[in-house]
């Protein structure tokens, strides 16, 4: 039995390593469908002004059930495309990587749901309205950097990106003078907006080969 699992396990990260340049390639329309998610959200929840954090967590909540539904019909395009299989053991040990910081990230949100309270005004909401992004960035990060361990190298420096910038602010807190709700919506809109379509451009415009074709 642990001979055979330990062949499966040799097969995968071989076919992991064959395939990098295929995932490379896959990644850039994921990436650029949930840049263009991320940033659209955060201008669509601060124009309709969602104040309290439970509300904060319920739309987002909704934006991230969006965004995976599109990087699956994504995902399995590609798949249907290069004739491969779409719950591949490759595809799931990136998936099995990801699952423990992606829990982590759920669980802070209903903690936060559970917390919160319908109006913005209150001290408990406001503080909720710093952290809780701040806390998804560095998870999400976490995410990204063990999923790197199987992908691309820059898998891992994305992550560190979202962990390090998460790091930063939520050392630096709240600037004086700036609204807590500009700043939430603003660092979402950033880290799951801008940083994604940026990434994406960046993986598209580096396969020229593949793009001429």
């Amino acid at each position: 039995m642990e001979t055979n699992w330990a062949a499966e396990h040799l097969q995968t990260i071989r076919t992991l390593m064959e395939r990098s340049a295929l995932y490379r390639r896959a990644l850039a329309p994921i990436m650029i469908f949930n840049g263009v998610a991320g940033t659209a959200a955060a201008l669509v929840g601060r124009f309709l002004n969602l104040g309290s954090t439970r509300a904060f967590i319920l739309f987002w909540a909704g934006v991230g059930v969006f965004a995976v539904a599109g990087s699956f019909l994504l995902v399995r395009r590609q798949a249907l495309k290069e004739a491969e299989p779409f719950w591949s053991p490759p595809t799931r040990r990136i998936a099995q990587a990801m699952l423990p910081a992606l829990v982590a990230g759920f669980c802070l949100a209903v903690v936060g749901l559970l917390h919160a309270t319908s109006s913005p005004g209150y001290p408990t909401d406001q503080l909720g309205m710093l952290w809780l992004p701040l806390g998804w960035i560095i998870l999400y990060g976490c995410a990204f950097h063990a999923a790197g361990f199987f992908m691309p190298r820059g898998m891992k420096i994305f992550g560190w990106a979202f962990i390090l910038g998460g790091c930063a602010l939520l050392a630096a807190g709240l600037p004086d003078g700036l609204n807590r709700l500009d700043y939430a919506y603003a660092v979402m809109g950033v880290f799951f907006g801008l940083f994604h379509l940026a990434y994406g451009v960046y993986l598209y415009f580096t396969e020229p080969r593949r793009n001429e074709s």
